[in-house]
């Protein structure tokens, strides 16, 4: 969800900084937002070489102290206490507005800030770089105490801005249309048609604030249809100021609007429409393709995209009139089309999508257990498990906003290629400014969408690009290499986006990030493994290099039927006869990297963020409020009970679940099993925000139980499954709420749809899965005609029965050749501290950019994904993400992530629109050529290893 891509008590921290929705309406404007491009050729902010290219690199708490210059006395203030701006008044004249008597700033701790990023570059005068900076709060109703480190240090300098005052491509708002529900078509004219000049500014301003100051003395005020509180804010402050504050990393400034208008209405009946239709059709599919082989996934960027014109096709059809409910039902009005179709209502749209098309991974485990093990549980718990997992994480994200969605520093750049997409779809841009966003979109999508049916369908080759290996087919050194499908990609170019792709997209992911990524994959796979694998340890010569998939000692896959009784309980006796299980090279990697990462990532949070976590809990903020932070308090949070309500009761329900139906799995394995993602999700959720790569507890969650609970498949893996999903649910609810906070959607808006969405589609999903096993069928049989094979759960059942009854004892147990892997734990735990002491021995040192969880958690992708995925990813990412950024900031801070955006979405589209033109229609139609042929004609491509086993000669037991 991505998966597959969060609350307080009573909100978040308050600042004195926060827009006045009054205030806020002294300029005639539309609510989307535009791109700011005067800039002439002499003045891009190209970076040279000492520019930022590690942008928001990970905190560091070890370097040591360093006392800031302090701010200037204005600098210092809230926004509530700034001077009013001095401007002549055209016509008339109005009494200024003397400024309420300001208090001292607050002090500043000479402590580093353990959420304040190292240096973003090798640059050692990066701090003395300035752009305006979040004023800290000195009202903050969450936190007790002042706030002791400056503002996040800026990641560029101003030549990531076209002057010395304005970012190139920072977003800016044009006119509004009016906020009231109106029954004419007549909207006011957008600031880009009619520019207003310094004095109308000033006038307006001046005369909208005696307006707004009449407002607040009346005791009553409608309240908007989405709930906000529009009376709870009441302060004066100069809107110029608030102009030219922003994020301080570049990443953010060129894609997140630093402006908000808070009448912008979004719960909206044709945001439920939209939203709901969407969802429902693609969860339903979702499901459905869950159980075939091919099949495609309808991704939440598709429906964005087919968001988009549903919006404004109902924005223009449906009728502006005001309808008034009966006095019994609170005589409230409303309109079905209250304001043209908003960014506001499209993030919802997408958030809801988001959250709810991914089949859930609960239903593999109720297949398993109904298919391989014929318990059938029934639809009612059927429904409580898929509830229950999904919604325990949900309760647990909201509890995390004050770590992982409030900090500037909690980038999560995932979500900065989606709010590039919305402000595409919704910006007006300057005329004479090159090319905009829009028409770049529209170019490189359509681009992407033709040219993806060569490496697609006409000419798959250009997919498996691995040239060198057509040309030595039966070399299987060479072929392990160079290889894309089995071997080590040294091979490096791909023509697929999906393939590059396929661990995250390289425009999005941060260079830093990626160099360590990169750097892991080098370390680990194209120099360990081909070590162990020429010399054999561990057997694994005799396996496929990157094989997916167990063996037995005959060099076949291993068939778990072998190994069980009728009534699918474990075999000893049958074990003994047949085989141990034997792992090929990634795998056995993959392992020993997993045992390492669940120990290193806890010492690293400890270590770099231990102090963060601790005055988080105390309720002290470390890091001062950005301008997103002060946007949002326009509206009221979502109090923590809220989710910690959720939390419990969707918690009581595993627990009914598991008492009520024979699962096998015990209270205490399901407290357990919670416990985990609980305590993995802050580390992970740090990881995932600053990086875009998720923590996953796939091993640890299949290790525990199957030591704790041997011999019990099925409460392996619902153990599994409460963990895995809980964790999953939890880092991508937050990942929406942070989407959420970069929009300026309103919490308690994000919070129903996320809630209600995810509760329908549940039904849904349960209802479609249902469906199937009753109407079709030899469902999940090797033979079925529709080709529902359910490929997806015999994975599933593959690994309950290796880990539930074989055993990880008999797996990594003291007879084990895999057992010194465990050391790995220790090591793990070991491997933060080497860099750690550095960093404060001498905080200049490369050691302050080595990030030892990074390292580890890039290449979990290994296995199904292979050399070619992260040696082409890297590549790209060189180009983009460095060469393009270091050369030319202007063209990367407009194109960049609208790039990235355009080729994921055209690919999705394009490859959805080819499977269902022309491969499902009576069996698909195939194109049998050279070029769909000749990648498959190689050692790579069959997997041959370097030394075969044969019946008479077969491996140890």
């Amino acid at each position: 969800m991505a998966p597959r891509p969060a609350t307080s008590r009573s909100g978040p921290p308050t600042t004195s900084g926060s827009l006045d929705p009054s205030i806020d309406s002294n300029i005639d404007r539309d609510p989307q937002y535009t791109y700011s491009q005067e800039y002439s050729l002499e003045d891009q902010d190209d970076e040279s070489d000492d520019e930022d290219v590690f942008a928001f690199l990970p905190p560091s708490t070890a370097q040591p102290s360093e006392s800031p210059s302090l701010p200037s006395p204005i600098q210092s203030l809230p926004l509530s206490q700034l001077p009013p701006p001095q401007h002549s008044f055209p016509q008339q004249h109005f009494p200024a507005s003397l400024p309420s008597p300001t208090s001292p700033p607050p002090p500043f701790s000479p402590v580093a800030d353990p959420l304040t990023y190292p240096p973003p570059t090798f640059d050692p005068h990066v701090l003395e770089r300035h752009i305006p900076q979040a004023g800290p709060s000195t009202t903050s109703v969450h936190f007790v105490g002042t706030v002791d480190s400056p503002s996040p240090p800026s990641t560029a300098d101003n030549r990531d801005s076209n002057s010395s005052t304005e970012d190139g491509f920072r977003l800016r708002k044009l006119g509004r249309f009016p906020t009231g529900i109106s029954a004419t078509s007549d909207f006011t004219t957008s600031s880009s048609q009619l520019p207003l000049d310094d004095k109308r500014r000033s006038f307006l301003f001046q005369e909208k604030r005696q307006q707004s100051t009449a407002l607040s003395d009346l005791s009553t005020v409608d309240p908007e249809l989405d709930g906000a509180d529009s009376v709870s804010i009441k302060m004066k402050f100069d809107f110029d100021t608030l102009l030219d504050e922003d994020s301080p990393y570049p990443e953010v400034r060129a894609s997140v609007s630093n402006i908000d208008d808070p009448d912008m209405p979004t719960l909206t009946i044709r945001m439920w429409l939209v939203g709901l239709l969407l969802s429902f059709a693609a969860s339903a599919m979702n499901v459905f393709f869950n159980f075939r082989q091919p099949a495609p996934i309808v991704t939440p960027v598709v429906l964005l995209l087919i968001a988009h014109p549903l919006g404004k096709f109902l924005a223009y059809s449906l009728p502006i009139t005001i309808y008034r409910l009966p006095r019994v039902l609170g005589g409230g009005q409303f309109s079905l089309n209250p304001c043209p179709w908003n960014i506001k209502e499209h993030a919802l749209v997408f958030i809801m999508t988001n959250v709810s098309v991914g089949p859930a991974y609960a239903l593999n485990a109720i297949v398993v257990a109904e298919v391989y093990y014929q318990l059938h549980l029934g639809f009612w718990f059927s429904l409580v498990l898929l509830l229950a997992t999904q919604l325990t994480g949900f309760g647990l994200a909201g509890l995390c906003r004050r770590f992982l969605v409030w900090p500037a520093s909690m980038v999560w750049p995932q979500n900065l290629m989606t709010c590039t997409l919305l402000n595409t779809f919704h910006a007006e841009e300057d005329e004479n400014s090159g090319i905009s966003r829009f028409r770049y979109f529209m170019f490189v999508f359509t681009g992407a969408f033709f040219f993806f049916f060569l490496p697609g369908y006409l000419f798959q080759a250009l997919s498996m690009f691995s040239w060198i290996c057509w040309l030595a087919p039966n070399n299987v050194p060479l072929n392990q290499v160079f290889g894309v499908s089995s071997g080590l990609g040294m091979s490096i170019l791909t023509f697929d986006w999906t393939v590059i792709s396929w661990i995250g997209s390289p425009f999005m992911i941060p260079w830093w990030a990626e160099v360590h990524i990169f750097a892991g994959f080098v370390l680990f796979y194209w120099i360990l493994t081909p070590i162990l694998y020429y010399t054999n340890s561990w057997y694994l010569a005799h396996f496929p290099m990157f094989g997916t998939v167990p063996y037995d000692r005959f060099g076949h896959r291993y068939n778990v039927s072998r190994v069980l009784t009728v009534q699918d309980t474990f075999n000893t006796t049958a074990y003994e006869e047949y085989s141990p299980l034997y792992l090929p090279a990634a795998y056995a990697i993959t392992y020993l990297l997993a045992f390492a990462l669940s120990t290193c990532v806890i010492t690293h949070t400890l270590l770099y963020h231990g102090r963060t976590l601790l005055n988080g809990f105390k309720r002290i903020r470390l890091e001062a409020d950005d301008i997103h932070f002060k946007l949002m308090q326009n509206y009221p949070e979502v109090p923590d009970w809220w989710y910690g309500s959720v939390f419990v009761f969707f918690f009581c329900m595993a627990i009914v679940a598991a008492e009520v139906w024979n699962t096998g799995m015990p209270v205490w394995a399901l407290l357990l099993s919670i416990m985990l993602p609980i305590v993995y999700v802050l580390p992970s959720g740090f990881i995932y925000a600053m990086t875009g790569q998720a923590i996953s507890l796939n091993l640890l969650a299949q290790i525990i139980p199957g030591t704790l609970l041997p011999g019990q498949p099925l409460a392996n893996m619902f153990f599994k499954v409460y963990s895995v999903q809980t964790l999953t649910e939890s880092t991508s609810f937050v990942q929406d709420l942070k989407l959420g906070h970069y929009i300026k959607v309103p919490p308690r808006a994000t919070f129903t749809v996320q809630l209600v969405a995810t509760l329908l589609s549940g039904f849904l999903q349960v209802g479609v899965k249902e469906w199937m096993f009753a109407t079709v069928p030899d469902i999940c049989t090797p033979g079925q005609l529709s080709h529902l094979t359910c490929p997806h759960n015999q994975v599933f059942f593959t690994a309950s029965a290796i880990w539930g009854l074989i055993g990880p004892s008999r797996q990594f147990g003291p007879q084990s050749i895999y057992n010194p892997q465990l050391y790995a734990i220790i090591v793990g735990a070991l491997l933060p501290l080497p860099f750690w002491i550095m960093q404060r021995w001498r905080p200049n040192s490369w050691a302050k950019f080595v990030s030892t969880p990074i390292v580890l958690i890039g290449v979990s992708f290994i296995p199904p994904a292979t050399g070619i995925n992260y040696s082409s990813w890297f590549a790209v990412g060189f180009i983009f993400q460095f060469i393009v950024r270091k050369r030319n900031f202007q063209w990367w801070s407009k194109y960049n992530y609208i790039t990235g955006a355009a080729l994921d979405s055209g690919t999705v589209l394009s490859l959805l629109t080819i499977f269902f033109t022309l491969q499902l229609p009576r069996g698909g139609f195939e194109v049998n050529w050279w070029g769909n042929t000749v990648f498959t004609n190689n050692a790579d491509w069959t997997g041959r290893p370097l030394l075969q086993t044969t019946p008479d000669n077969p491996l140890p037991k």
